[in-house]
Parts: C-alpha cells; sequence; structure tokens
C-alpha cells in the first residue's frame, strides 16, 4: 500500500532518519496454489489492487519525517488461496482451530458478543478481566473526534506516483517534461481505461439514503466517500467502493459474499452499516459499495509518525502505549476467530484510535476460515510467511500483530526486506535488551513454524498483559501483580535463612531441594481426563500423592506430569524421567509435542540432579513460550544463581520482585545475590521492601538487621589492632528495627547480641560519638551506653540469658564462659 504526504512541518532541522528500503519486486509476485501445479508463475498483481487507509490527517506540501513507518507502506498483495489436498480435507487450515466462544473484551462501551478461540490445550476459557485501553495500567493519550466534515478533500487528486493501471500494472496517468499527467485516459501497454477521478460527487445519494459529502481519501479499489445516512438520525458513514470488474452479475455475486460483514459487532472493530449498489456515472456499470461506521480519530501509522514530529528524532512510540494497543487488536481479532473468520491484513494503518477506543477499520480482507476460493489480501512485511503454501489461519493473524507492534514499538528498518520475516535480535534493538520479555512475546508471535506461535489471540493478550506488568512496575517502582492462568502461586519460600551468611564469607543458594519443592506448580487442564481426581487429592505428601495417582487414567497427562513431581520430591529422579518420558508420548499423540509443561518439570529434575546447566536451559525454554509468567523467571533466577552467575540471578529475581511481592522468595534470593556482589546497600532495600502484611516481614527484618550490623570496612582500634568498621547510622537503625519486632525470648536475645558486638566493635574502633573518659555518649543502643564497658555489661547480661535458655549443658557452659569473659572488671 502506499499513501500520500502525512500532517506535520519538522522544517529545514527536521532528522535524517533511515528510510525503509525499497520493496523487491518479488515481494508483489503471486505465488501458486498448493495443490502441485506446475511452477508456472501467475499474472503478477499491480499496485492498482491496493487498498489505503484514509489520508484523513494529511496535510499536501509538508515536509514529512523520514523514519521507517514514515516511508511508502509496502504493497497490499493478493494472491490466489491455496487448496487443500483433498485426502486431508478435515485439516484445512482454519477448519479446526475454534473453540467454543466466550465472551470478549474490548475498550468500548458495549461488550462483543464473541470469543477468543483457543488451538492450544493452555488457553483458559476464564475471562481475563482487561477493560479499557491501557489495561488499567498505563495511560494512552486520548485521540480527540474529529468533526468528519474536515476530513473531507476539497479538490481530490490521485498523486501521479500512484497511478497504476488496473489491468497490467503499468504506470499510468504520468506527467512528463514538466507537464502534469491526465487522471482519465487509456494505458499504452494493455489498452485498458483508467480514471483517477472520484466516481460519487457531492450530493449523489447512493442507495436511496446515503448523501454523499465528498471524497475522504483514495485506495486500491477507488475513493472513500464521506456520506449522511438520511435514514437513520443523518449520521455519518463511510461508503468504499468494491472491486469493479464491469460485469453487474459478478458485482452483485461480490455484495452477497461480503454481506456477513454485517453480522460483525465488537466494540474495536468498525460497524458495517449495509451493501449498496450504484451506476458508474461514465460507464453505467453497478458498483458495490460497502457503508460502514465514520471512526474519526488517528491511525496507528498517523500516531507513531505523529510522535516523531513531536520528539523531532526517530523515536518510536513509547513501549507501554504499544502493549496497550496491543492488548486491544487482541480481543478485536480473537473476536473474529470465534465467528470463524481471520483478519488477514492487520498493520498500523488498519487500527484507528478515537478517544480512549481502538478500531480495526478494514474489514476488506477479512474471510471465512474454510474459505480457499478468494485471493488473499496481505501486505509484505507484515504477512507470515506460509501464506502461499498453506493459507491463512489463526496464527497467521498472530504473526500480523507481532509484526504491527514490532514495527509500532522501534525503528525498524528493513521490515520489509532484511527482516522481511525475522526480527533483529537484542544487539541490535536496545529496547529488545531492556525488556527481554517483550521480545520474546514478538519472537513466539513471529516464528517461521506456525505450530510454534501462539494459537489464540488470548493467548498471546495473557502473556502481552504480564509483559506490560512487568515494564510498568520496573518504570514506577510500584509492583504490578496479576493472577497466572498457568501456574498456581509459590507453594512456600525458601532462601529466606540463607541471605546473611556467617562472618567473613559468602552466601549460598538455597539448597535445590528446598527449591524444587517451592516453585510454583503449572495448574491443572480442566479438560484432562484425570482433573477431578488430581482436584481431590488435597493431600501434600509425595508418597501419598503417588499412590492415588496410581490409579489415574493411562492417557492422563497431568497425571503423569504430577507423578515426575511427586517422585522428584522423593528423590526418585530415574523414575520421574520415566513418568516424563510417558508424558511426553502423550502430548505427541495429543498433537501437542511442544508443551512447555514437559521443559518445566524436565528443569526441575536437572535441577534435583545438580545439572544446572542444563535445567537452565529447560527453563530457558518454557520462558521463550511464556514469556509473559513470573514463575520460569524464578526458576531462571535459582538456577543462574547455582550456576554462579550472579549478575543473571539478579535480573531475573529483580524481574520478579519488582514485579509481584508476593515471591518473597525473589526478594530474599536478590539480597542474597547483591550481596555476593558487595552490593550491600541494594540488599538491605530489597528486604525492607517486603511488606509488613507478609508471613516473611520478620525474616527479611532480621536479615536486613543483620547486614547493617556487619562491617563495611577495616580500622585500627587503640591498641593498634585492626578492627571492621561499620555505619553508625546503620547500627542505630539495626537497634531501632530491632526494638519494633516480635520475636521470642531467644531469638530476640540472640539478635540483640548481634547488634551489640557490632556496636562493642565500632566503639573499640573510635567510631564518631562513641563515649570517652567517662563522658557521655551520644546516643544509647538497645539501653546500653555506645562505651565500652557499658557494651560489656549488656552483652554479659545477654550471654546469660541466653545459657538459661540453652538445650544442652555444652552450650550452656559456652555461653556463661563468653559472659564472664565480656564482663568488665569490677570490685565485685
Amino acid at each position: 500500500m502506499t499513501t500520500g504526504p502525512w500532517p506535520g512541518d519538522l522544517g529545514d532541522a527536521a532528522p535524517r532518519w533511515p528510510r525503509q528500503e525499497a520493496v523487491d519486486p518479488e515481494e508483489t509476485a503471486v505465488h501458486p496454489p498448493v495443490t502441485g501445479q506446475p511452477d508456472a508463475q501467475l499474472p503478477r498483481v499491480t499496485p492498482h489492487t491496493q487498498y489505503v487507509t484514509p489520508e484523513w490527517q494529511a496535510v499536501d506540501g509538508v515536509p514529512q519525517p523520514t523514519s521507517a513507518l514514515a516511508a511508502p507502506p509496502p504493497t497490499q498483495n493478493i494472491v490466489p488461496a491455496p487448496q487443500p489436498a483433498p485426502q486431508e480435507a478435515e485439516e484445512e487450515p482454519g477448519t479446526d482451530s475454534v473453540l467454543p466462544p466466550s465472551t470478549s473484551s474490548g475498550s468500548g462501551p458495549t461488550t462483543g458478543s464473541g470469543a477468543f478461540p483457543g488451538l492450544s490445550r493452555r488457553t483458559s476459557s476464564r475471562s481475563s478481566g482487561r477493560g479499557r485501553l491501557g489495561a488499567g495500567l498505563v495511560e494512552v493519550p486520548q485521540v480527540p473526534y474529529r468533526d468528519p466534515t474536515s476530513a473531507v478533500k476539497h479538490d481530490p487528486v490521485v498523486s501521479e506516483d500512484k497511478r497504476f493501471c488496473g489491468g497490467c500494472g503499468a504506470k499510468v496517468g504520468r506527467g512528463s517534461n514538466g507537464q502534469q499527467g491526465q487522471p482519465e485516459g487509456t494505458c499504452q501497454e494493455c489498452g485498458a481505461p483508467f480514471s483517477f477521478r472520484p466516481r460519487l460527487r457531492p450530493g449523489d445519494l447512493v442507495g436511496g439514503q446515503y448523501e454523499v459529502l465528498g471524497a475522504l481519501a483514495y485506495g486500491g479499489l477507488g475513493w472513500i466517500y464521506l456520506a449522511k445516512d438520511h435514514n437513520v438520525s443523518d449520521r455519518w458513514v463511510v461508503l468504499k467502493g468494491l472491486i469493479d470488474t464491469g460485469d453487474a452479475t459478478a458485482m452483485a455475486s461480490a455484495v452477497a459474499e461480503q454481506r456477513f460483514l454485517a453480522e460483525v459487532e465488537h466494540p474495536n472493530i468498525v460497524r458495517i452499516y449495509n451493501f449498496v449498489q450504484h451506476p458508474d456515472p461514465q460507464t453505467g456499470n453497478s458498483i458495490g459499495y460497502i457503508v460502514m461506521e465514520y471512526v474519526g480519530g488517528q491511525s496507528l501509522r498517523q500516531l507513531a509518525l505523529a510522535h516523531h514530529r513531536e520528539t523531532r528524532r526517530a523515536e518510536p512510540l513509547p513501549i507501554g502505549q504499544v502493549i496497550a494497543y496491543g492488548l486491544e487488536i487482541l480481543p478485536a481479532i480473537g473476536y473474529l476467530h470465534g465467528q470463524g473468520l481471520l483478519y488477514c491484513d492487520l498493520k498500523p494503518d488498519n487500527v484507528i484510535q478515537t478517544h480512549e477506543q481502538l478500531k480495526l477499520i478494514d474489514l476488506g480482507a477479512v474471510r471465512h476460515m474454510d474459505d480457499y476460493q478468494s485471493p488473499l489480501f496481505f501486505t509484505s512485511g507484515y504477512s507470515a510467511p506460509e501464506l502461499a503454501t498453506h493459507g491463512a489461519s489463526v496464527m497467521s493473524d498472530v504473526y500480523t500483530i507481532g509484526r504491527t507492534l514490532a514495527v509500532l514499538s522501534f525503528e525498524f528498518t528493513g521490515y520489509t526486506s532484511t527482516y522481511k520475516h525475522s526480527l533483529p535480535g537484542p544487539d541490535q534493538v536496545p529496547l529488545f535488551a531492556l525488556f527481554g520479555s517483550y521480545y520474546r512475546v514478538l519472537c513466539k508471535a513471529t516464528r517461521q513454524e506456525l505450530e510454534r506461535r501462539f494459537h489464540s489471540c488470548e493467548e498471546m493478550a495473557d502473556q502481552l498483559h504480564g509483559v506490560l506488568r512487568e515494564i510498568m512496575a520496573l518504570g514506577t517502582g510500584k509492583p504490578r501483580p496479576g493472577v497466572s492462568r498457568e501456574f498456581g502461586p509459590e507453594t512456600r519460600v525458601f532462601g529466606s535463612d540463607m541471605v546473611v551468611p556467617e562472618r567473613d564469607t559468602s552466601p549460598e543458594p538455597p539448597d535445590v531441594s528446598d527449591v524444587v519443592g517451592a516453585l510454583p506448580v503449572p495448574q491443572v487442564d480442566t479438560s484432562d481426563p484425570a482433573a477431578g481426581m488430581l482436584a481431590m487429592a488435597t493431600t501434600t505428601d509425595a508418597q501419598q500423592l503417588v499412590e492415588v495417582l496410581a490409579s489415574a487414567p493411562p492417557s492422563s497427562v497431568e497425571a503423569r506430569l504430577r507423578m515426575v513431581h511427586a517422585r522428584i520430591q522423593l528423590g526418585e529422579l530415574r523414575e520421574a524421567n520415566t513418568q516424563l518420558t510417558a508424558a511426553q508420548r502423550l502430548t505427541e499423540e495429543a498433537g501437542a509435542p511442544h508443551d512447555w509443561r514437559l521443559h518445566w518439570y524436565r528443569g526441575l529434575i536437572n535441577l534435583a540432579a545438580g545439572l544446572v546447566n542444563e535445567a537452565r536451559a529447560a527453563f530457558d525454554a518454557v520462558y521463550d513460550e511464556l514469556p509473559g509468567e513470573v514463575a520460569p523467571k524464578l526458576a531462571l533466577a535459582v538456577t543462574a544463581e547455582h550456576a554462579g552467575d550472579h549478575f543473571g540471578a539478579s535480573r531475573f529475581y529483580e524481574l520478579v520482585w519488582r514485579t509481584d511481592h508476593a515471591y518473597v522468595s525473589a526478594a530474599f534470593g536478590l539480597a542474597r545475590v547483591y550481596l555476593a556482589q558487595g552490593a550491600r546497600a541494594g540488599a538491605i532495600e530489597v528486604l525492607e521492601g517486603v511488606p509488613d502484611s507478609s508471613s516473611h516481614y520478620v525474616a527479611a527484618q532480621v536479615a536486613a538487621i543483620k547486614i547493617k550490623t556487619r562491617p563495611v570496612g577495616r580500622a585500627k582500634s587503640g591498641d593498634g589492632n585492626e578492627i571492621a568498621t561499620l555505619e553508625r547510622s546503620e547500627l542505630f537503625d539495626a537497634a531501632r528495627r530491632l526494638e519494633r519486632l516480635s520475636l521470642d525470648a531467644e531469638r530476640r536475645t540472640r539478635l540483640t547480641v548481634e547488634v551489640l558486638e557490632a556496636a562493642y566493635g565500632w566503639v573499640r574502633s573510635g567510631g564518631h560519638g562513641a563515649a570517652r573518659d567517662g563522658a557521655p555518649s551520644e546516643g544509647r543502643v538497645l539501653g546500653c551506653e555506645l562505651s565500652e564497658r557499658e557494651l560489656r555489661f549488656g552483652l554479659e547480661r545477654c550471654y546469660r540469658a541466653l545459657a538459661r535458655l540453652a538445650g544442652s549443658t555444652e552450650q550452656r557452659i559456652a555461653l556463661v564462659d563468653k559472659a564472664n569473659e565480656i564482663r568488665p572488671r569490677t570490685l565485685t
């Protein structure tokens, strides 16, 4: 597709961004069907068949940005639909891709009647609960409604560079030697007549009720017009022409075939009101028109270009805004899938924002899933690579959504050439390096193998929503928790007692047996034959669960996977491997060989066996499949920690903790790796962030107190010995925190000993504010003045209190000895 100028004046200081490469001529080639026909090439599709999104905001003669979006949009291609092989008719693309419909969501004021489909067995029928634009997580700037009359072109002219013959694709109506080309005439190549003048004029009455006010824009099928519907309160409508074949019977058939679009009703899809015919004033042929809702706003392409103009540099839309758009587009296209329809041609030009609502505005390429006769409409750079061989499908629509988000979110130069069917990596796109989860969403949506993509719009929306929560949490510093439909909650917290090691040692990662038992467990597939049994099995004892699962149906994948988990907890890794192999065989028989749960349990087995690198690779594969989920990142964090990769561990622990404070294991893990890297202040900050409503708040506070009492440097004492030092402010803060905590007597006393020992060492090192020569100190710590004598008395009392609480004679004697040793000299 090509479009005209876009509004906005950058002036002479306009930056020179890389232009999009020219569209390769082969991008417009027509591919043969997949029925074993000879390789003879079909006639080349001409640019005249392109459809153009209304340029209602265009301003002629104004310098425009030169980003990839500012370049002329790639050609929209039309190819014959691939024909299914007769012996495999039951597996034609799209015929088995829809589950029973459920309620869809959108940003509009009404509720659509359709659903997301779901090919993946992990797709849930529960509503995701997302509402207005931005999913309640990000504010998207409103786009004001535009007065329809201001969009009408007063002098509708098709620029010469967009004039092509509808018969052979040759350039027509072009000027030369300084002379303007004629908008009407005959093609010199094939003799076909052409006209680029509007067929309808202001005042024309179409279908007996639609009064034309003027032309809005020129598209591949002709001009698009603004009209008033005199039969319905003079509402504004848009008239868009259908392909003019010159055959009245064919035109009537085309109109009839398109009437199904009038049944499409979703708040994020433009309404089709009617289909009418009107005679061409020149030929007398009957021309069909689609009567559509008028949507006054701006396309996503226009919004992206406007953002460029405001910043005066090649700056894409904010990532949160782009994802918010994706979360509105997905329910709309998912609704179409639920109606047995495919959209086929998504791109930024075909989506308009008005106020806080998005609308898909071009339904010209929409087709039935079982349609193998109509030509396929698609746009190079956005379309899936398998269209010419496998036809359109739910997954090819998912592909176009991924490509659209990519084009909007970074300066995607080469998306129609070098990266026509791929994405640049994080080493080339800083956005991908910064937000790896977003990159993985786009990668999965645009995989070459269609069966490896998201199998439904709802599946993609769930993961994209999780990524948005992660990005907004990182950007705002405020957690954005959510409920996972793939994993249960963290079963228990691991590593809470491993944060602060013994003095002069580094933190150790938690024991793998604790980790394996604590990581979230995948949700049960409710369609599995053993789902009811698993729901009734409330035991947490692994051996008892093995006995219960012994009677599960042999065809149950869930029973096998839960058996794997139980065997891992029992330490029976060989049997766990056997059960996982059986589960894999069942998933392959069910047509789901890429079930991510196989990778998850393989990772648990490897982690339990101490094969850290293998476990890490397995969890990374789960992350590829579920980039919006928290559980894979938590698993990757702890495996990276065990591998000694503190940087990788801190990155994933932080993603988890910043997003959802319910995963307290991530807080303790992040504190551990921060300490291992010497980031003492960072570790304290994380621990202090554990909310007081958490059952692990006290453990986090205790760990923070211990860190605050650990030395941060070395100094010389009065007798010349080297003594570890710490900050006075942290010493006092640790004491205040301890006084506020509710602890049992023994735990409080032991922690008091740590604080007083730290204070004693600080005083001996000559800490500022300590009492000297009998002078009063500047403050007290846990009731003791900051002097050697008073701190010795305080420590003596604590050691004797601990001796009374000791569990053995040896411990009691050792503590009494320490009390006697620390006691200062007295006269009695």
